[in-house]
């Protein structure tokens, strides 16, 4: 197991056991849903988001996005502790919706500069 303690001037201490970035790519609908459920969640010191475009699975795609060849997405990024990935994602299934897509990262590193 793996710890990483990170302590940078005035910010708090942050920990992270098994320390993991989670991506979650979702359907701009569920944009005010998932900050709700975000904002809500023990465990979630932050998060970042950002409109992205995603390309491929020309079959889902509407007229519009099949001739532009691609979709609006919002990506979102938490870092959390590995171990409460599978409730964050079972809790987002039920409380927002399932056009998602996700992936992880191990989190090797935090920190801020001041």
């Amino acid at each position: 197991m793996t710890t990483n303690t990170v302590t940078n001037g005035s910010f708090p201490a942050v920990t992270f056991k098994n320390g993991t970035l989670l991506v979650l790519n979702i359907s701009p609908e569920l944009e005010e849903d998932l900050v709700d459920y975000l904002l809500g969640l023990e465990g979630v010191e932050g998060f970042t988001s950002y409109q992205v475009y995603g390309h491929g699975e020309h079959g889902t795609l509407s007229l519009r996005e099949q001739v532009t060849g691609r979709r609006r997405r919002m990506q979102y990024e938490i870092m959390l502790p590995e171990d409460g990935v599978a409730g964050l994602l079972k809790g987002l299934r039920e409380d927002v919706g399932t056009d998602v897509v996700y992936w992880q990262h191990p989190l090797t590193n935090f920190g801020r500069l001041s």
